[in-house]
């Protein structure tokens, strides 16, 4: 049995000028969680989807950045804290 990447509550901010199936992240913390390239979004155990993530140092140590329109649809509010994890292999 494998053991579950590490995983962290952050804001989920909705900003402009970010592609769909992507997110941005603080570079500390892309690396506390051990993210190779997906991460797995989980809001209240119920809203769950996997974007393409990619550290920057300019975003907020508590914040991912993810695409408006597709947070929208998914139904996930600015301003949403969730649960953070890397994407398990399989």
């Amino acid at each position: 049995m494998s053991k579950r990447p590490p995983e962290k509550r952050l804001r989920i901010r909705r900003v402009d000028g970010i592609e769909k199936g992507t997110c941005k992240m603080n570079s500390e913390t892309y690396n506390y969680l051990k993210i190779t390239d997906k991460i797995e979004i989980i809001v209240a155990g119920k809203k769950k989807i996997e974007l393409n993530a990619f550290p920057f140092s300019d975003v907020p140590e508590n914040e991912v950045w993810a695409n408006p329109d597709e947070m929208k649809l998914v139904g996930i509010a600015d301003n949403t804290i969730a649960t953070v994890r890397a994407v398990m292999k399989k």
